[in-house]
């Protein structure tokens, strides 16, 4: 195990503790512990190793041996037992905004909770409002996260998904009775939730390639298993189907198992309107449904069958019945931004704000992953729930990226390190006088703290946009998937601010925002507006949602030329230097 999965299993003990109603001293020392891994500066299993976990401040002898069990093993006992010694409802109680450890606690001792359902029936009777420190106003916000918790019970995360989907594609690929095969449905069109995770598969022994995909890791349980179709519930509850095909039908079956409904509605109207049918079988010359193989038009890929219909080729990303059929009806589709394009990014965290890196670790990161560049934007003092800087800290942290540049320069590498700062959007003004937004080179505007009002978080965004130092606003709505809805707020007027302004907009890719939402990004294209696709890292493996930043930005028509951060380097230096000469 690496310092951020030990540092987030003992983060875990110590609201398990709490749950329990544990000395708050024993608890805060699992806390610490964890902030002190995280902070380490070299790697846990090389202190682990030299036995050097005692000399660590916040380390005692007994948390010590429960990280050499956890980096040796890979297992921990006394962490096994803990979490089965609380009842699973108190746990599932975490999940509801607006509940911790110690009020969940309080609610299970004296109203005896110890579940969602309990929870849910007495803030229906009015019981959790009368309770010491909660209130009605709590006790409507619980209701509501219950309810939002339900409605989102079968939905996933877009990496999430990705993260069990991608190792059984892989395995499956290697099989030798596998002629071809693909993730399809919302999965394959880059949707920033899914509903369930379909595979799809060409073979000559459909029998075998299914009883594989049912023994395959990470699959908990068996729904359904026939010849040619099989059913499972993946890691994380999600529900999965494998269908099995010719290797003829395979083109026809992924574009109608992809999707969208919406497309293949449009798909099987042009098919008709050319005397066709289209179906998940094939394509056949006839005027009724039919499976007829005498009738089929072969289509080798699903190019071909784009081709049959007058339509260029439209990528996954783009199948959603939001305006490709006209673009393929006029030849090629541009060139969509791809993974390998993106040469750094300008919004990411450090150990100077909430982030797990320091900056020479975020230096070897961004190098190992080949990047040119990469902008440090800790949060403004007015964050300071996230650890927030105010103006003698952030002069420190130039300085030290300054040395670091050096250091860099002297050693022969071009990467570099950029200064900035992720700065609170305040009602009246922004966090930091423009005296010292103009000493970065970066500087990413947010709303943290938004009204429930409209016009207000709008007036709010475009006149941060309107200051010649902001480069970029980020995550302009505030959502969160699955959790938080977005603020209110008009975004056609924002991205109209931002074209008159220079101002770019980012696409916010940490899974749980891809903010802004990538039906807008078509309307801020056709008005020049910019993109930055930010991760909002911060550790070291949040680089990897710059991959789901590409997927989402495809999925709004962008291109290479559309997205700040494909530039390189001494370009994107010019760029940044625009705004501000606007």
């Amino acid at each position: 195990m690496d310092k951020e999965q030990v540092a987030a299993i003992l983060v875990e003990i110590g609201t398990l503790l709490e749950l329990k109603g544990e000395n708050p001293f024993k608890t805060r020392a699992y806390i610490n512990a964890a902030r002190a891994i995280e902070s380490l500066t070299e790697p846990l299993e090389h202190v682990v190793a030299e036995g050097r976990l005692g000399q660590i401040k916040g380390i005692g002898e007994s948390i010590a041996k429960k990280v050499t069990e956890l980096v040796t093993t890979g297992k921990l006992a006394y962490y096994d037992e803990l979490k089965s010694s609380i009842p699973p409802g108190l746990v599932a109680m975490l999940d509801i905004p607006g509940l911790g450890a110690k009020r969940i606690l309080t609610l299970h001792q004296k109203l005896g909770i110890d579940s969602v359902e309990k929870l849910e029936a007495a803030c229906k009777q009015g019981k959790v409002a009368e309770l010491p420190g909660f209130g009605e106003k709590l006790q409507a916000n619980i209701l509501e996260g219950i309810q939002r918790r339900r409605l989102y019970a079968s939905r996933h995360l877009l990496d999430k998904a990705l993260g069990v989907a991608e190792p059984i594609l892989d395995s499956l690929r290697g099989h030798p009775d596998v002629i071809r095969c693909s993730i399809a449905g919302s999965l394959r069109r880059w949707k920033e939730t899914i509903g369930d995770i379909d595979f799809l598969v060409s073979s000559k022994k459909p029998t075998a390639v299914i009883e594989f995909f049912t023994r395959q890791p990470g699959i908990l349980s068996v729904s359904a298993k026939g010849e040619t179709k099989a059913s499972v519930i993946l890691e994380g509850g999600i529900q999965s189907d494998l269908r099995v095909v010719s290797d003829r039908e395979f083109p026809f079956a992924l574009a109608y198992f992809t999707g969208s409904k919406e497309h293949n509605i449009v798909m099987r109207q042009r098919a008709i309107a050319r005397g066709l049918r289209l179906n998940e079988y094939g394509l056949f010359r006839s005027k009724e449904e039919t499976r007829d193989p005498k009738l089929l038009v072969p289509c080798k890929d699903e190019e071909e069958i784009f081709q049959k219909l007058d339509l260029a080729y439209i990528p996954p990303e783009l199948r959603e019945d939001h305006g490709e059929f006209e673009a393929a009806e006029q030849g090629p589709l541009p060139r969509l931004i791809e993974w390998t394009d993106l040469k750094g990014s300008l919004h990411n965290h450090s150990t100077w704000s909430d982030g797990h890196q320091t900056l020479p670790e975020i230096v070897q990161t961004a190098q190992q992953y080949g990047m040119a560049y990469w902008a440090v934007t800790d949060h403004s003092k007015s964050s300071f729930q996230a650890n927030g800087m105010d103006a003698k800290r952030l002069r420190q942290q130039i300085k030290e990226i300054r040395e670091i540049n050096k250091r860099l320069a002297d050693e022969g590498s071009e990467f570099r390190l950029l200064t900035g700062i992720e700065v609170d959007i305040l009602k009246d003004r922004l966090d930091f006088d423009d005296d010292l937004l103009a000493e970065l080179d970066v500087v990413i505007a947010s709303l943290h703290m938004p009204s429930n009002d409209e016009a207000e978080n709008t007036k709010r965004l475009i006149r941060a946009a309107q200051n010649r130092f902001v480069h970029a606003l980020g995550h302009i709505t505030g959502r969160l998937l699955l959790e938080r809805d977005p603020y209110p707020v008009n975004e056609t007027a924002v991205i109209d601010a931002c074209a008159e302004t220079g101002t770019w907009i980012e696409l916010n890719c940490h899974p749980q925002r891809l903010d802004m939402d990538w039906r807008l990004w078509p309307y801020a294209k056709r008005k020049g507006v910019k993109c930055v696709i930010g991760p909002d890292a911060h550790r070291a493996t949040d680089i990897a949602f710059l991959r789901l930043g590409v997927g989402i930005a495809r999925k709004g028509w962008l291109t290479r030329d559309d997205v700040v951060n494909t530039l390189p380097l001494e370009k994107l230096m010019k760029e940044l230097t625009r705004k501000r000469q606007r």
